[in-house]
Parts: structure tokens; C-alpha cells; sequence
């Protein structure tokens, strides 16, 4: 019982002088890997950001050529609608 009280406390020292050892290198590499997402995340925001680019320059040329498209169906209804009550009015006056 005497070697039990001496021996057990020595190996519950070394073994939690391991687990303290094993616990250390584990963060250690938890903390590389951390720092390798942290590039990787940067690096995708900039690709992002870039594509979100893109798309705004794509949004503003749609918006114009959409102006412009509706610039030129406004024209052509208002020139057809303009000749269309030219005739109507000519109509109503041979009646008359």
C-alpha cells in the first residue's frame, strides 16, 4: 500500500505533465491553421469583391441601355399614337 501512496501520485504527475505537453502543441497547431484560414478568407473576399465589380459595372449598363430602350418605345407609341389620331380626326370629319 506504501509503494501505491509513493508511485500513484508520481504517475498522475507525469501523465498530466503530458496531457499539459500534448494540450500545447495541439493550440500551437490550431493556431497555424487559424492563420492559414484567416489567408484563405482574405483571399476570397478580394475575389469576391471583385465579382461584386463586375456585376455592379453589368447592372449599370443594363439600366442604361434599359432607359434608352424605353427613351425609343416612347417615341415610336408617341409617333403612332400622334398618327393614329391624325386619322381618327380626319375620319370623325367626313362624317360630319
Amino acid at each position: 500500500m506504501e509503494v501505491l501512496n509513493a508511485v500513484l501520485p508520481i504517475i498522475l504527475y507525469i501523465a498530466a505533465i503530458v496531457l499539459l505537453i500534448v494540450l500545447i502543441i495541439i493550440g500551437i497547431r490550431v493556431l497555424e491553421m487559424l492563420n492559414r484560414v484567416d489567408k484563405v478568407i482574405e483571399d476570397v473576399e478580394g475575389k469576391v469583391q471583385s465579382v461584386n465589380n463586375a456585376v455592379a459595372t453589368m447592372s449599370r449598363a443594363a439600366d442604361g441601355i434599359a432607359n434608352i430602350s424605353d427613351s425609343v418605345v416612347f417615341g415610336v407609341t408617341t409617333a403612332i399614337s400622334k398618327i393614329l389620331n391624325k386619322k381618327h380626326k380626319e375620319e370623325d370629319n367626313v362624317y360630319e
